[in-house]
């Protein structure tokens, strides 16, 4: 049993004893000349597993993010995309500020547009108007507790925005959470957007860094601005050489992380003045709210103090996240420091 029991985030997690190994023994070069070879193959492999033409290794998945907007777009140009994604609330605004684009949030039920919301959103052509320059998804949904976006959902998506000759982005920051949740190849997902990133130093617990794919003239514009924002890293093959084994060996092995999860949620849902919705318990997130004045508060400081760690995501709400540093004797003694603070309420 771990001596601390982290649910801040799967970020958290830590590198495998055959990363650190790879890394130390990682074959390296100038990645800004593209002449680092751990590196190029890592995109290669993350282009092929979604079945794009070319990737981009990138330091995280916000810069994934920024680099793939500002590759599709052009300065004053919209980019529609769901009210509580990622990419609108948790960025900086770094699209906004770096990438001149103005936002359309729009609100869903379960984070993810319909091809209906999509149909309406695309700006007609007026003088007075925007012209919509791109529509983001986002796979699973942070905000909406780690849900998934069926390939079918998303396809019917793309082809609104596609007949609107408008491109996607899929911020697929815990893509392969959702392949393993619903038992679908990860190509399965992004095989009707136009570009797509995730993140190897979440679930998959490399250190740093995520990938963007999408077709080769795409990943050149969003080369030059990743160099653009300051990220030209060199002998990246260093941290690179963690992702391949990520990607090699830490996929299958999130169904872990959701049995977790559910087991959590279901334990969470048993409290007193604690509200959870199980249905959203898909994969490796658990948001749940605490019906009590002050009691987020009391939760996070009184877990802490008995080397349990939570996330407040807000003035009543906490998220929890599993992963490979979090086993099933973790889940039972945090469920048992959560039950000894609400019996007090």
């Amino acid at each position: 049993m771990h001596q601390i029991i982290d649910f801040r985030s799967d970020t958290m997690t830590l590198p495998t004893p055959a990363m650190r190994e790879a890394m130390a023994r990682a074959d390296v070069g100038d990645d800004v000349w593209e002449e680092d070879p751990t590196v190029k193959r890592l995109e290669a492999m993350a282009a092929e597993r979604l079945g794009k033409e070319a990737g981009l290794f990138v330091t995280s998945g916000t810069q994934g993010n920024l680099v793939s907007v500002c590759a599709h777009t052009q300065p004053g140009q919209e980019v529609v995309l769901d009210i509580d994604c990622h990419i609108f609330n948790a960025e900086v605004a770094g699209s906004a500020r770096l990438g001149g684009v103005q936002m359309r949030p729009l609100k869903t039920p379960r984070g993810f547009l319909s091809p209906d919301q999509v149909r309406e959103s695309i700006r007609p052509a007026n003088i007075h108007l925007p012209q919509t320059g791109l529509v983001c998804l986002e796979n699973t949904h942070n905000g909406h507790g780690g849900t998934c976006m069926t390939p079918e959902e998303t396809a019917a998506v793309a082809a609104v925005a596609h007949g609107a000759n408008v491109p996607v982005h899929l911020d697929g920051a815990r893509l392969f959470n959702a392949a393993v949740a619903l038992k679908r190849p990860a190509s399965d997902f992004t095989r009707h957007v136009d570009s797509v990133t995730f993140c190897v130093s979440k679930g998959l617990s490399a250190p740093v860094g995520s990938v963007v794919c999408g077709a080769r003239d795409f990943i050149a514009r969003a080369r030059r601005f990743r160099k653009m924002f300051g990220s030209g890293m060199r002998q990246a093959g260093i941290i690179a050489a963690a992702g391949i084994v990520a990607l090699e060996t830490m996929v299958d092995r999130l169904a872990d992380d959701h049995v977790n999860a559910r087991t959590l949620a279901e334990g969470l849902a048993r409290l007193p003045k604690v509200s959870i919705d199980l249905t959203s318990v898909q994969t490796n997130i658990v948001r749940f709210s605490v019906e009590r004045p002050g009691g987020v508060d009391e939760l996070v400081k009184g877990a802490a103090a008995r080397n349990v760690k939570v996330h407040a995501a807000g003035p009543t709400s906490i998220r929890c996240v599993t992963h490979k540093d979090i086993d099933a004797d973790d889940i039972t003694k945090a469920l048992e420091v959560f039950e000894d603070i609400t019996a007090r309420w």
